[in-house]
């Protein structure tokens, strides 16, 4: 447990030293004071929060399923959370409550994709590994055949506001954006740390849970509920930032370990560590041009993944 406080203490760090990264960096030179406490502090602050959100639902879906490789992006969530943002752009939009039903429906969005993954390729992640991860990628097939759909029937002005949100990025700040997300992650974190205990259990199978006393059914529908609240808030004010809540949970495993008491938060630190450094690097390597952070994700994301997939395939096969 000494170590686990260590790296939390590191972890602490280096989110400090990130958000003083964000703040030096930007297309301006000589930033004044105003342009660093009205224009980018709200962007780290947002920033920070959408990684914490992502970090910690793939901790928590990583347990949930026991599977190594469960993602929000790769498994589908975070896509089915863009389709109800998307959706909500177009019809929205055309009524005009699209900026107060995004967060709402990329939700349910969010929600709905979950439930898919478990019916589909079953109870609780029990199946193995290339069942949810096809789950994921047909979902994920499926969800951006639509979302082309409902922005092929968008003017062109819409069609830019979709493909923006959707590369991931983090340039349009509100202050009800940094509330709704910030909101949802405390509740997020406060329902992982509270079941961080059974999914200890759950993480090592269902039937031995059971059979120490752990509710798997309470537990299941209290994470899913707090899984998809995070990843649909962060989904509908960043678009699609992935491979974030696959990287900062492996990490924090090979630092201080399995113990979901302490992997959970520290997957939050460091979720958000992420995508402050992301965002910072997206605005200043190509300055004035911004970069999107789901760019720089990825490509972290994406080699750790085929190497995690490799391993586990190994581990199946061997």
């Amino acid at each position: 447990m000494r170590n686990s406080w260590a790296v939390l203490l590191g972890l602490g760090a280096l989110l400090a030293l990130s958000l003083v990264f964000g703040l030096a960096v930007g297309s301006a030179v000589d930033p004044g004071w105003e342009i660093i406490i009205s224009i980018r502090l709200p962007r780290v602050v947002l920033g920070l929060l959408v990684g914490a959100a992502l970090g910690t639902a793939g901790a928590m879906l990583q347990a949930l399923l026991h599977n190594p490789l469960a993602d929000p992006f790769v498994l589908g969530i975070s896509g089915g959370a863009a389709l109800g943002g998307v959706t909500a752009l177009g019809v929205g939009g055309s009524i005009g409550i699209a900026t107060l039903s995004i967060p709402l429906a990329a939700f349910v969005g969010a929600l709905l994709a979950t439930l898919l993954l478990y019916v589909v390729a079953g109870r609780a992640g029990a199946g193995p590994s290339h069942a949810l991860l096809l789950t994921g990628v047909i979902f994920n097939a499926f969800a951006s055949s639509l979302i082309i759909l409902i922005t092929s029937l968008l003017d062109s002005s819409g069609i830019t506001s979709v493909f923006l949100w959707l590369i991931g990025s983090i340039r349009h700040v509100d202050v009800w954006m940094i509330g709704a997300v910030g909101v949802l992650l405390c509740l997020g974190l406060m329902a992982g740390i509270r079941e961080a205990y059974a999914l200890n259990l759950i993480s090592q199978g269902e039937e031995t849970a059971l059979h120490l006393g752990v509710d798997v059914a309470r537990t299941r529908r209290r994470v899913l509920l707090a899984t998809a609240g995070m990843i649909g808030a962060a989904v509908a004010v960043a678009g699609l930032v992935g491979f974030v809540g696959l990287i900062a949970p492996h990490l924090i495993r090979l630092l201080s370990g399995p113990d979901h008491r302490s992997l959970i938060p520290a997957s939050a630190l460091l979720g958000g560590s992420l995508v402050l450094i992301a965002d910072s690097l997206g605005r200043s390597v190509l300055a004035p041009t911004e970069l999107p952070v789901g760019a720089f994700t990825a490509i972290l994301g994406g080699p750790l993944f085929l190497f995690l997939l490799r391993r586990e395939l190994r581990r199946l096969n061997p």
